[in-house]
């Protein structure tokens, strides 16, 4: 189908972004990589009057790793793939890009894009929880840092600010006895999360002394299980620890069913993927002691 009219910007600065966001309101959308944005619109069901193309912004672009990870709103999949420092100091960022959608999805689509948009079925926003990343936005009145934990806050829906701009992404990079990972049961067709998880785990002597779990495409968005946390600190990471972590997994969650899977299903595989992910993370954090 052919989208509504609409006028179209690229402007060269993110002042200019910002000028224009303040400009048109809610008529405004910003476009980063574009796979979920234009595609709506071609269904018509979305229809902005105006398009902001944030891509020829090179401050919005690229990685950097000086203590903190650093990656610029607009870096695509494809450049995170193959950053050789990002398979070193955040491996499973990498890792979970490699699960996305096709090889021309991940030369186009970006991970500010994605973590913008929010769709409850997407790799990255469980990745971001579960590594205890910040996210950076800037507005009219300067810039602000917010914790993953407050950036999704329903479906398709962030805390950004309709006139603020998502601008970086910032990760603490993985140090000894720490481990990450990241797991999912893969839409045949689309390549989208029908249940997603990606653990984080840190050992001390000998012990789990932190934990983080993050489910996606199995609720209106990406969250944390925070039952599943707490089961695991103190524990030895062991396979029954994992196991009776794993199984408090959908406690307290509403979780979707669809087409693709039912509630009753989707729970199941919550279960079933928590444990893989954690198992896959202590691992890698016993390699990493």
């Amino acid at each position: 189908m052919i989208p509504c009219p609409f006028e179209y910007y690229a402007p060269a600065t993110l002042t200019e972004v910002i000028a224009l966001l303040e400009c048109f309101g809610d008529e405004a959308r910003i476009l980063a990589g574009g796979h979920s944005l234009l595609p709506a619109m071609k269904l018509r069901l979305a229809a902005p009057a105006v398009l902001i193309d944030i891509t020829r912004i090179a401050e919005l672009r690229g990685i950097a790793i000086e203590g903190m990870v650093r990656i610029g709103a607009t870096t695509t999949w494809s450049e995170i793939e193959r950053h050789a420092g990002l398979r070193r100091a955040v491996p499973v960022l990498p890792e979970a890009v490699e699960q996305i959608g096709d090889l021309q999805v991940r030369n186009r689509g970006t991970l500010g894009g994605s973590l913008a948009h929010a769709d409850p079925a997407a790799d990255a926003p469980a990745v971001i929880l579960a590594l205890d990343a910040r996210i950076e936005a800037r507005g009219p009145t300067g810039g602000r840092s917010i914790p993953a934990d407050a950036f999704f806050t329903d479906m398709l829906t962030t805390a950004l600010a309709h006139s603020e701009v998502l601008t970086a992404i910032v990760i603490p990079p993985l140090g000894a006895g720490e481990g990450a990972a990241y797991v999912k049961y893969r839409h045949p067709a689309s390549g989208y999360a029908i249940v997603g998880v990606a653990a984080y785990v840190k050992l001390t002597g000998g012990q789990v002394s932190a934990c983080r779990v993050a489910v996606t495409g199995a609720g209106s968005m990406a969250v944390r299980r925070s039952k599943v946390e707490q089961a695991m600190l103190g524990s030895d990471g062991g396979a029954q620890a994992i196991a009776a972590a794993a199984a408090r997994a959908g406690e307290g969650m509403d979780i979707l069913g669809d087409l693709h899977a039912s509630e009753e299903y989707r729970r199941a595989m919550v279960a079933v993927y928590t444990r893989r992910a954690l198992t896959a993370a202590v691992e890698r954090a016993r390699q990493a002691i």
